[in-house]
């Protein structure tokens, strides 16, 4: 893969002309207090942009879930893709912290052919590479965003980019996020990792009280473009 797909964050339809502009290739829509948004605001979101718009699944401040709250998602996974969504982001762990397999299973399988990413639930897993091995076999999967720590990627950035060294089907699935700085970029496109995610790091003063700005996304863009293209050429050469 010779692009490095951008993923940046937004919260409503003022974030959409700053991330389309600096060439965001996805969007990853995201309600008040980082819970599932309504309807209304993913179909606003939608009609401000042609990127594929991918919209958070959450309703609680944990990572595990209920079966009436898992219903509960499933309808409102079906209202987001019928007001323009391209796809969802979700992830659950269970009672032991371990990567909960079968229920996010179950909700795939109730989104047949819908694209989905792994949230940043799999860095409160109580074995990273159990869960590794757990999330990588799910159906309809596109990307896992994690930073390596509950902490961010100040604390999880030299395990994570070790774990996407020596896996390369981690690597494929790796979107990182949750503290990313330029100086990481390089590194995880050396082990074959081409998605990253951005959140504040798209907006002035890294505050989400400032809309996207299209010159921050820019500067993100041309790092990933340079950093794929550099390990490209050192390929071919």
């Amino acid at each position: 893969m010779d692009h490095a797909l951008l993923e940046v964050a937004v919260r409503g339809p003022g974030d959409v002309a700053g991330a389309d502009e600096g060439g965001a290739d996805r969007l990853h829509l995201v309600g008040a207090g980082d819970r599932s948004p309504e309807p209304a605001t993913v179909s606003s979101v939608c009609r401000e942009t042609e990127l594929p718009v991918f919209v958070l699944l959450r309703l609680n401040d944990g990572w595990s879930t209920t079966g009436g709250e898992l219903t509960r998602l499933a309808g409102l996974a079906e209202d987001y893709l019928r007001c323009g969504a391209a796809g969802v982001s979700y992830g659950f762990l269970d009672g032991d912290l371990e990567l909960d397999a079968e229920v996010c299973g179950h909700l795939a399988g109730q989104l047949p052919g819908v694209p989905w990413t792994f949230h940043r639930a799999i860095d409160s897993a109580l074995d990273a590479e159990r869960a590794w091995a757990r999330v990588v076999d799910l159906p309809g999967l596109v990307a896992v965003h994690s930073a390596g720590s509950p902490q961010g990627l100040d604390i999880g950035y030299d395990d994570l980019l070790a774990l996407a060294t020596r896996a390369p089907r981690v690597a494929r699935l790796l979107m990182p996020g949750g503290g990313l700085l330029g100086e990481h970029v390089p590194w995880f496109v050396r082990t074959g990792v081409r998605a990253f995610h951005l959140g504040p790091q798209a907006r002035p003063g890294g505050t989400y009280k400032a809309h996207v700005d299209a010159g921050h996304v820019r500067s993100w863009r041309l790092l990933l473009d340079d950093a794929v293209a550099r390990v490209s050429g050192a390929g071919a050469g």
